[in-house]
């Protein structure tokens, strides 16, 4: 099944590569001025399984008692109890293909006054598939359907973004990936390579960057991560870099993202600092990294990573990343595998989902798990 998927994947890239519709792709150098250091046990750091036996789970998001929802990409979302009994309270009817299936989460900011709870998916019709948002009800354990309130972002076997998250100010942000249409990322007439934005009810907010459209920004390739600054506001979004296409490997991104802006894609990778695009706080040109979710913890920014395998600790000061630090990895060895999502929880300990049940992970005994990471000094 994995080199099926992995065979039908390298002939999209290929064919890809082959499209003259992207023109030819400048490389900058990355903009940190540190390397990562790997660190395989970091001190003071203490480690619990909270979940165990999931299945791809993707998304992780708590609500203000201390419950949480877990997505699967199979299409269920499981509900998990403070202490960590877990049950499954709804099903998506749902496309699962390579990349494609349920992905992110998202809680209402007025919950449980407003008691929604927003899922994306791929979904099939015939020969047309997409991505849509469904909204649902959690009244106290009580599930009810509620509707899709966007219906019509760009989907692919590969490149679906997925992530979305609330921002500080009310509004539902999404990464939509470029669904391998490279060129899709710089047209201002198709949703695919941007990050979204998103009134509670699926409506176009009137003071977007371009009038009538849910764009914030443009010029992504694969967005798996959203995350804010809780003592700056400062917005955040982890990237995936290409993977053969326009001769380029690696070049994972972490962004800060500003209304309107361009981040280059697939014109541009690294830092090359040209007019009219924005560069990226932090490029991995040689590490293939894959960075999914992330959260702001105790001050850093926490990235879940895929192939690399490691939580990536990021110290931002002045705009810039002044230290990074890859843990539970020492560049051989992998202590967890694939990580895929990372959520502060509401009793202050870093929440990180593992992804080794998907088509690119090595399962391991009580995969896949929610880990519940805390530090003692």
């Amino acid at each position: 099944m994995r080199t099926r998927l992995l065979v039908a994947f390298l002939v999209v890239v290929m064919l890809n590569m082959s499209a003259a519709d992207a023109g030819e792709t400048i490389k900058g150098p990355r903009p940190q001025a540190i390397d990562d250091r790997w660190v395989l046990e970091p001190s003071n750091v203490n480690v619990e399984t909270w979940v165990s036996g999931l299945v791809a789970p993707w998304s992780l998001v708590f609500f203000p008692d201390g419950r949480a929802l877990v997505s699967e990409r199979r299409g269920t979302i499981r509900l998990i109890a403070p202490g960590g009994k877990i049950r499954t309270i709804f099903s998506v009817d749902i496309l699962e293909d390579a990349e494609s299936g349920l992905m992110g989460l998202a809680v209402h900011p007025d919950f449980p006054d407003a008691p929604y709870v927003y899922a994306m998916y791929t979904w099939r019709k015939e020969r047309r598939i997409g991505n849509a948002i469904y909204r649902f009800r959690l009244d106290g354990d009580s599930v009810s359907q509620d509707r899709i309130i966007v219906d019509d972002i760009p989907a692919g076997d590969n490149h679906n973004g997925g992530r979305i998250a609330f921002g500080p100010d009310g509004m539902l942000y999404v990464g939509a990936g470029d669904i391998l249409r490279r060129e899709r990322a710089q047209r201002h007439d198709s949703l695919a390579g941007k990050i979204l934005r998103y009134t509670a009810d699926g409506d176009v907010p009137a003071d977007n960057p371009i009038s009538g459209s849910a764009i914030w920004s443009l010029g992504h390739r694969n967005v798996q991560g959203l995350a804010w600054r809780p003592r700056t506001g400062e917005f955040y979004a982890s990237e995936h870099g290409p993977s053969g296409e326009a001769g380029f490997g690696a070049h994972d991104e972490i962004n800060r993202i500003v209304k309107g802006a361009n981040y280059g894609w697939p014109r541009i990778i690294g830092a090359p600092k040209r007019a009219g695009y924005k560069d990226p706080v932090v490029a991995w040109p040689d590490v293939t990294t894959p960075p999914s979710g992330m959260a702001f913890w105790r001050d850093d920014l926490y990235v879940a990573t895929l192939r690399s395998e490691a939580l990536v600790r990021i110290h931002l000061k002045d705009g810039r990343a002044t230290e990074i630090e890859r843990w539970f990895n020492d560049g051989d060895r992998s202590l967890y595998g694939r990580l895929r999502d990372a959520v502060r929880g509401p009793d202050g300990a870093l929440y990180v989902l593992t992804g080794n049940n998907d088509w690119r992970g090595d399962k391991r005994p009580g995969d896949d798990r929610i880990l519940r990471i805390t530090v003692t000094n």
